[in-house]
């Protein structure tokens, strides 16, 4: 699968229109670029209510993104073991796009996403870069519910608060993973040694 959205994943550009295009110009995901300071900054005209404002918007990239990616695509129809492999392709592409190297843990009634050497690090010094985490728990929370797992998200640790990753626990509602589809966790030594690797 890797391989495959690499491909899909590359960017091509429509001299025409001056348009940045992810994968195939037909899928029509047009790029828009923003360094990480513009996303923490957009918080300032959210107003108040900042943190919903930013979870909702990145769950629209999310759901965008699926839909764009998968179309005409009816994700109620797939097997669970189906969906925890888009999943995981998903995250792959994520991380080909420079998001930092993102895994998913299932559990019976729920998922852990971390996403380890995130964008927000090299802002750790912002107070505002928070809202790189909110963005990130929409988008994640827009793919889920896009490939029909009803869920609730939060984030559980942080590299702003000193964790070694980001991480994201979304608690299943209404579905029970099976056990032959839960995962052990992996050993943050494995991952740093992977990490180290690249």
């Amino acid at each position: 699968m890797f391989k495959r959205l690499k491909k899909e994943l590359q960017i091509k550009i429509d001299d025409n229109k001056s348009h940045l295009y992810l994968g195939d110009k037909k899928k029509d995901i047009r790029l828009l670029m923003l360094r990480p300071i513009d996303i923490m900054e957009f918080s300032e005209f959210a107003g108040t209510n900042a943190d919903d404002i930013l979870i909702w918007s990145g769950k629209s990239i999310g759901k965008e993104m699926i839909e764009k990616f998968f179309y005409e695509k009816d994700w109620s129809l797939e097997p669970l073991p189906v969906k925890k492999e888009v999943l995981l392709g998903v995250l792959e592409g994520f991380a080909l796009m420079g998001h930092g190297y993102l895994t998913a843990t299932f559990k019976e009634d729920h998922i852990f996403i971390s996403i380890y050497e995130p964008i927000s690090q090299a802002e750790k010094e912002n107070i505002m870069a928070k809202n790189l985490c909110l963005i990130n728990q929409g988008i994640l929370n827009g793919i889920l519910e896009s490939l029909g797992f009803d869920a609730e998200g939060e984030e559980v640790e942080c590299v702003l608060l000193e964790d070694e990753r980001c991480r994201f626990k979304f608690t299943l509602l209404g579905i029970d993973i099976p056990e032959e589809l839960t995962d052990e966790d992996r050993k943050p030594e494995a991952i740093s040694d992977f990490l180290s690797s690249l």
